[in-house]
């Protein structure tokens, strides 16, 4: 009885399976699945239940061939629809497949919409709106420019003079050996780099030396450290090799050598001549003493402060400590090059630690001045020297000179950064003249005494020097007016050039390079370098782009000399009037 209930079980279930099947495949999916799935396993639950076991207590085969349903968890929690014959919606279909479509998209979309938005860049305005040059300034500066070109018209008009006391000395009759030439060559090119000339004029000036004594084939290679020169006309060549710059000379050295520089170019057969009265330059009396160049070093450092912005109290400080580094540059001129780096750093130390001490005790309005006592160190003639080597091609001496200026700042950097270390830096609040604006034309004054008497400048080019001081700042004041920054030291060495080289061709005129290096000292900004390597050595971010303006302040320093230069049509170099023929003692001239 028990078997035939188990067969027509077997085809109740077979009947069960075919018809949901059927409503699997008339109903889309997943809808139809999902409705058919749990019908189908209610209803074998019903059937199951319904029959019952074996007689003799083993299971029935079909309980060994379907497991009971119930252990899987997912067919329980699964929806059961009501009702004998679901009807689906038919836009279930389209409405779940393109679901995900929507929700992808809007997600890009967004981020898109920001980079469609226009950036406006803000206006800038031209230099002259955010100038802080104050009326009386600009009025003075136009004066002193206006001045100025009355005097370049003035000095136009006039014929070059000849020196005076010099006599013409007879030329020898024979020509001198080519090893004599050499020699001389050697000596005058060793004198020239000595008195900080660029490498392209001495190596000129070698050229018409050689010339003019017949050595057509003769070549100078010429460095900041170093000078040699060959001639190939006899049937061995000849070199001679020597050191150079290792004696830097003063002003009114650097004047006699101009002059037997200027003689040599033209003279024939003179090369003995010129090696006698440049075995005399070291041997000349300077103009002033010992004290006399401490007090002017002195008034140079006190006048700097004040052109820096500095206070009453700035002033005086930077006065008193100029004399002390004066004196302490005098009494070790002679030392080794090996000891000159301590003392660099020894200097920049005990200026540095002087000068913020009082800062905290008295005004903090003392450290714009910190530098002005430290303006003989400061590489700012070497700097400028340098870049106009490089823009004219010399590229091994240029970036000599740049490099060991390089290393100058950083030397004074670092005995800045230690007495910071020290002392610490207070607060300040930046001012614009705080001692007015007539004080910075005084000081351009007092500067170029002060620094005429330190370097020894004869007594007769003082006022010449103050010439070119004045116009070189005077267009650099208009120069900030309508350019603002670094251009400013563009206008103000391409206004001098001209006149420093006009100065040059009078009688009682210096050579260009006396009136130019002052005028470096004044226009580079020594001081702003130094400040932005003192900032890079402390871990400040503004360091590098302080120094970053200092550089590009020497380029157009140098941009503004070349210029200058070509305006004046002495694009060659810095040379001066033609020499009489011959110079008995230009020596004895030089005062």
């Amino acid at each position: 009885m028990a078997w035939p209930l188990r067969a027509s079980k077997r085809r109740w279930r077979r009947s069960l399976s075919r018809a949901v099947l059927v409503a699997a495949v008339l109903l889309p999916s997943p809808v139809g699945v999902a409705w058919a799935i749990p019908v189908a396993q209610t209803s074998a639950v019903h059937v199951m239940s319904a029959v019952p076991d074996a007689p003799d207590g083993s299971p029935s085969p079909t309980d060994a061939v379907d497991p009971t349903p119930t252990a899987d968890p997912t067919p329980t929690s699964s929806p059961t629809p009501t009702g004998s014959t679901p009807v689906p919606e038919p836009t279930a279909t389209s409405d779940a497949t393109p679901t995900a479509t929507p929700t992808a998209e809007p997600t890009g979309t967004p981020t898109a919409t920001p980079a469609a938005t226009p950036t406006t860049v803000p206006a800038i305005p031209p230099a002259v709106a955010g100038s802080t040059i104050t009326l009386p300034t600009l009025i003075v500066a136009l004066g002193v420019l206006i001045a100025a070109g009355v005097l370049l018209w003035l000095l136009g008009r006039r014929e070059p003079h000849g020196r005076t006391g010099i006599r013409p000395v007879p030329a020898p009759s024979a020509g001198e050996p080519a090893p004599a030439v050499l020699d001389a060559m050697a000596s005058l090119g060793t004198a020239m780099i000595d008195s900080g000339y660029p490498v392209s004029q001495v190596r000129s000036t070698l050229d018409d030396m050689a010339s003019a004594n017949g050595l057509v084939s003769a070549q100078a290679v010429v460095f900041p450290t170093s000078i040699l020169v060959s001639s190939g006309d006899d049937a061995a060549s000849q070199t001679r090799a020597v050191a150079a710059g290792d004696n830097a000379l003063l002003l009114y050295q650097v004047d006699v050598v101009d002059r037997i520089a200027g003689v040599a170019r033209t003279r024939r057969n003179g090369a003995t001549w010129v090696r006698r009265q440049l075995a005399r330059v070291n041997e000349l009396p300077t103009p002033f003493t010992g004290p006399q160049r401490v007090a002017g070093y002195g008034l140079l450092s006190a006048a700097l402060s004040v052109l820096l912005g500095s206070s009453w109290p700035g002033v005086v400080v930077a006065g008193v400590l100029g004399i002390g580094v004066g004196a302490v540059l005098l009494g070790t001129e002679r030392l080794q090059a090996a000891y000159q780096a301590l003392v660099v750093v020894a200097a920049s130390l005990g200026v540095g630690v002087i000068m913020l001490a009082v800062a905290h005790l008295i005004d903090p309005g003392v450290l714009p001045a910190i530098a002005a006592p430290l303006i003989m160190l400061l590489p700012g003639g070497l700097l400028t020297i340098g870049v106009i080597e490089l823009a004219t091609g010399n590229i091994v001496s240029g970036a000599a000179r740049v490099a060991a200026g390089a290393v100058r700042l950083l030397l004074l950097g670092t005995g800045i950064v230690a007495a910071a270390a020290l002392i610490g830096v207070p607060a300040i609040t930046a001012t614009h003249w705080p001692l007015g604006p007539i004080a910075p034309w005084i000081a351009v004054a007092v500067f170029g005494i002060g620094i005429s008497v330190y370097q020894c400048a004869r007594p007769a080019s003082i006022g010449w020097i103050m010439v070119v001081l004045y116009v070189a700042y005077g267009a650099q004041v208009l120069g900030d007016v309508f350019f603002d920054g670094v251009l400013s030291a563009l206008v103000g060495a391409a206004a001098m050039t001209p006149v420093a080289v006009a100065i040059a061709r009078q009688r009682t005129g210096p050579p260009a390079i006396v009136s130019f290096l002052p005028a470096f000292w004044l226009l580079v900004p020594g001081a702003l370098g130094l400040v932005g390597v003192a900032s890079v050595l402390n871990g400040q971010a503004s360091g590098p782009n302080t120094i970053i303006t200092t550089i590009a302040t020497m380029v157009s320093i140098a941009l503004g000399v070349l210029l200058g230069l070509v305006a004046s049509g002495s694009a060659r170099e810095f040379r001066s009037a033609p020499a009489d023929e011959g110079m008995e003692d230009p020596a004895a001239q030089s005062g």
